[in-house]
């Protein structure tokens, strides 16, 4: 696998290669996957990948539950909470259920709504790769929360492409790599055969162009 010296070099031209923008640019990572070896219809990634540094701004969570697990949610600290009353109410409002599903990065949710969940706001939240994280009372939601702020969703993309973003253009290269590694050894262990099947691995700004490593299969 691609070692932590390489892709520290490959995020530093491609932060050189990366025009200055008025707003702060994502750094994301690409593992093209080659057609040769592996068929796109056959890699389906959604992966959460806990990083060691934190991505950059605090991935936002929301937590839907009533009662006991509901309160428990708010004194953790999650970013909302929606109660079955708001849940009935997004069942027969499409436009807000879309928007709920938009505003937040990802959804943790009382197992026993689970079956609500995926007709209120199943069919907005699937296709995006957010279905909740189901929880009980016993759960511990602090951690949870804690380690879902650290984390990131990477996803199988067009063009058999798998990608995610690891911090932000102002993190120190070093962090970067190792963010970049991390997500990489998931993926290694998600993929059948594992990053063999892979033909290049890149990181761009998100308004710059790819820097990536040179074709894996030579």
């Amino acid at each position: 696998m691609i070692d932590k010296k390489t892709l520290t070099g490959i995020i530093g031209q491609a932060k050189a290669k990366g025009t200055k923008k008025k707003f702060k640019q994502s750094v994301e990572l690409y593992v093209m996957l080659d057609s040769h070896r592996v068929k796109a219809a056959d890699i389906n990634i959604n992966e959460t990948v806990a990083l060691p540094n934190r991505p950059g701004n605090q991935p936002t969570v929301c937590v839907i539950a009533s009662g006991e697990l509901g309160m428990r949610a708010k004194r953790a600290g999650a970013d909302a909470v929606i109660a079955v009353e708001e849940m009935d109410r997004l069942a027969t409002n499409k436009k807000d259920a879309k928007k709920v599903s938009k505003a937040y990065d990802f959804f943790m949710a009382d197992t026993s709504l689970m079956p609500r969940i995926g007709k209120t706001l199943g069919p907005f939240l699937g296709p995006k790769g957010k279905m909740p994280l189901p929880i009980t009372l016993n759960s511990p939601i602090d951690q949870m929360l804690e380690r879902l702020r650290g984390s990131i969703r990477s996803r199988t993309r067009a063009h058999s492409a798998i990608s995610c973003k690891i911090g932000e253009e102002d993190t120190d290269d070093d962090k970067l790599a190792a963010n970049a590694l991390a997500v990489l050894e998931s993926l290694e262990r998600k993929i059948p055969n594992g990053l063999k099947v892979a033909r290049r691995i890149g990181v761009k700004l998100t308004m710059g162009p790819l820097e990536s490593t040179t074709d894996l299969g030579e």
